[in-house]
């Protein structure tokens, strides 16, 4: 047990070293993370560094998903993902070599981890390594040669181009949510201990007497001010956001968007009326208050470009050469856009990377999961990876200064395709009164079940209970309580007979401070609930919840416009998708490399994956692995 825990806690020390940025989003949590240093069998070579099969193999069983098939479509999936990871990890090293790292700062960081891991003991320290073979000193190489690479992104962002105006004004104009003020309320409020004077006073509020008067004379909070909520200024109150109340009174509170007073509200002990004067919806900041917000925004955006641009710039010029015929991996252009090359092994990563595949991964098996994958989520992928490496060709030929990687600048011509996309109150109505149950706080009350042997004697119970002691009333009557609590209705936490006698049914009869409900028969036993609290179903008009709507409307109409007319602009480039014929040639390849039947098979490894090295794939424009690098046109 002591063994697999300080596995367990290295790896994790492992995985720590991979936060450096963009560079290193699409890696996957891995054993050894750099190779180059590793004894064993040589595998391939990136940029005549060598990469042994043990390398591969750590990389592959780190992960569970890239583990979980040894032979079939998603074993050749998976054998091109992992070469195309390990060439990104040694070209981002070899990229590193010219960053000076102290020995200092190594060995701070390797203190840190020792220290927040509890491998302080160096025997503890020296044992956890060796469980995954590394030694103090290959660790510490290992270390270095990541806050290498980490200085090194670090570079690369710094040395971006600072934000123009014109980009950061087309940022802020595409992207009017990010820049909104909050909703305000122009209020006042009476806060007291007592249940029964709060509901007096809304009594006497609905009649028309004056709340700051009231708020005045009974407010435990504000008085002074006649329950303003906020300073007063100019003879009326400063205007509050939603989090100056308490969360269950400010979203009764802001529900009032056309103005009114809430019911009492019960919070921490306290119960709360307020009275909403006015309404401030949100609007979106003038750019000039908005500016620096967008600067920020934009060249964050800028320095994920300049990342992107030269890791991909390090892997197109990669050298990759494979001498293990066993990870021999096929990598052909799935797509070609704008003079853009996208690698099958792109579309692979998406894949790995995507948790309904590791979902299906868990419920099927792989061969069932790989056929579903080739007809359902890859198609999808390259469609998204087309328009992601299309973008920037369609900005530059549009002269929209946008900005960003690939997907940001995808998103940005989204948002510019629907940006004149407006939500008429006709669809605001129609949306409302087909999904009017999104807008129902369904009926609750607290409930306890008591269960009888026969239904004369939870008869008899229903007729003379009349409040108190229920337990002792229930022994009495040859019953047993069972508490449920607070439940809603349709929660399923009562059973269905339960739930329709308490909630669906008005026959409930009055018992002391609850009520009890008809006997119902729950398999053998018969059932009376004791209900108290009980809460009808409450349905917000449409009035309080219009900008919800038109908000959740307007963001559908605008995605649905700015992909048509992404589609539309990136059609214009004519792209080229091979994607049906690259699974074509994978389907031979595997079928050809798979085992013969059991009589025929001879003593070959267990599990290795044999490789077809003049597959039909090259005919597809293919840029396999072991000729040009893995993915060489990213």
């Amino acid at each position: 047990m002591k063994n697999k825990k300080a596995l367990n806690v290295l790896l994790g020390v492992l995985a720590l070293l991979l936060v450096v940025g963009m560079a290193y989003q699409f890696t996957p949590n891995v054993g050894s993370l750099f190779g180059g240093g590793t004894k064993g069998t040589p595998a391939m070579t990136v940029n005549g560094e060598t990469v042994t099969v043990q390398d591969l193999e750590a990389l592959r069983q780190s992960n569970p998903v890239l583990s979980s098939a040894q032979s079939g479509v998603l074993a050749d999936d998976f054998k091109a993902y992992v070469v195309a990871q390990q060439t990104r990890q040694v070209v981002l090293r070899q990229a590193a070599k010219d960053i000076a790292v102290s020995r200092a700062d190594v060995n701070a960081e390797v203190d840190k981890i020792r220290s927040s891991n509890g491998l302080t003991d160096n025997k503890a320290w020296t044992d956890a390594l060796a469980r995954v073979g590394l030694t103090d000193a290959t660790f510490r190489a290992q270390v270095r040669d990541q806050l290498a690479v980490n200085r090194k992104v670090e570079q690369i962002k710094e040395a971006a181009p600072a934000p123009t105006d014109a980009e950061v004004r087309l940022y802020y104009d595409l992207n009017p949510e990010s820049f909104q003020t909050d909703a305000r309320i122009v209020g006042r409020q009476i806060v007291v201990a007592d249940k029964a004077k709060a509901e007096a006073l809304l009594r006497q509020i609905r009649g028309g007497a004056d709340f700051a008067a009231l708020a005045r004379q009974n407010s435990s909070q504000f008085a002074d001010r006649g329950g303003a909520l906020g300073p007063i200024e100019n003879g009326q109150p400063r205007p509050v956001a939603q989090v100056a109340l308490p969360s269950e009174v400010g979203a009764a509170a802001f529900a009032l968007t056309e103005g009114g007073v809430t019911d009492v509200v019960e919070s921490g002990g306290k119960f709360y009326i307020v009275k909403v004067e006015k309404y401030l919806a949100p609007t979106v900041k003038p750019f000039e208050q908005a500016k620096a917000d967008a600067e920020k925004t934009v060249a964050e955006q800028k320095k994920n470009r300049a990342v992107e641009e030269w890791l991909s710039g390090l892997e197109q010029s990669a050298k990759v050469e494979v001498s293990d015929p066993n990870w021999k991996a096929e990598n052909p252009t799935v797509a070609e856009v704008a003079g853009e090359k996208i690698p099958y092994s792109a579309v692979v990563e998406q894949v790995v990377q995507n948790e309904q595949f590791t979902s299906l991964l868990g419920q099927v098996p792989a061969e069932q999961a790989g056929q579903l994958v080739n007809g359902l989520l890859k198609p999808q992928i390259t469609e998204q990876l087309i328009q992601a490496y299309a973008a920037p060709r369609v900005a530059q030929n549009l002269k929209l200064p946008l900005t960003g990687s690939r997907q940001e600048q995808a998103a940005g011509l989204v948002a510019y395709g629907g940006r004149d996309v407006k939500v008429t109150d006709a669809e605001i109505q129609a949306y409302y009164t087909q999904n009017r149950s999104q807008f129902e706080t369904p009926a609750s009350a607290t409930v306890a079940e008591v269960s009888f042997p026969n239904q004369q004697k939870a008869s008899a119970f229903r007729q003379s209970f009349a409040g108190g002691d229920l337990v002792r009333a229930a022994a009495r009557a040859g019953g047993t309580v069972s508490e449920r609590g607070e439940v809603s209705a349709g929660s399923g936490s009562l059973g269905e007979e339960v739930e329709a006698a308490v909630f669906g049914a008005n026959t409930l009869k009055a018992a002391g401070e609850g009520r009890v409900s008809d006997v119902v028969k729950v398999g053998e036993r018969y059932v009376v609930a004791y209900v108290t609290g009980l809460r009808p179903a409450v349905t917000q008009p449409l009035t309080a919840v219009r900008e919800q709507i038109r908000d959740q409307l307007l963001a559908t109409k605008q995605v649905e416009a700015g992909q048509k007319f992404l589609q539309e602009q990136v059609a214009k480039l004519k792209p080229k998708n091979n994607l049906q014929a690259v699974l074509d040639a994978q389907e031979k390849r595997v079928a050809a490399a798979a085992p013969a039947p059991a009589s025929q098979q001879g003593s070959g490894d267990e599990g290795s994956t044999p490789n077809n090295a003049t597959d039909s794939a090259n005919d597809n424009d293919s840029a396999p692995a072991t000729e040009n690098g893995t993915p060489a046109n990213e």
